[in-house]
């Protein structure tokens, strides 16, 4: 557990660094939100995603958005899963579920070198939007 503190530490001071090996028990969960958590995981430093992105990556149509999005609202660990890096189609980062909201969102993806103004990914880098 001091490891994930001392991740988290180096993190929020601007290190790179990978949680996605560190070791979670969420308990029961919903099959789908289990999928959605795991390929949340796979996002790498700096890598944003739509939450109609996740779904298709899924095999699920763009209606299941809402489902990643509830998913990412139920998220007990959002720096692990990173759910920061899931944003709306259209830019916009939303929510967090983490304490501070969607500023603290802001500031972890400012972290990870992703552009946010007026709450919009600005950056030019494209995100995993995969058609919608």
């Amino acid at each position: 557990m001091q490891a994930v503190i001392d991740d988290a530490r180096r993190y929020f001071a601007g290190e790179r660094v990978d949680f996605a090996q560190v070791p979670v028990d969420l308990g029961p969960q919903q099959p789908f939100f289990e999928r959605v958590y795991a390929a949340v995981r796979a996002l790498g430093w700096g890598e944003t995603a739509t939450y109609g992105a996740i779904a298709k990556s899924l095999d699920a149509g763009p209606e299941y958005a809402r489902d990643v999005g509830q998913a990412m609202a139920s998220n007990p660990v959002p720096l692990i899963i990173p759910c920061h890096r899931v944003t709306a189609a259209n830019g916009k980062i939303g929510g967090f579920s983490a304490p501070g909201g969607s500023h603290s969102k802001a500031q972890m993806l400012a972290i990870e070198g992703v552009e946010v103004q007026g709450g919009i990914v600005t950056r030019e880098l494209p995100q995993l939007g995969l058609g919608f």
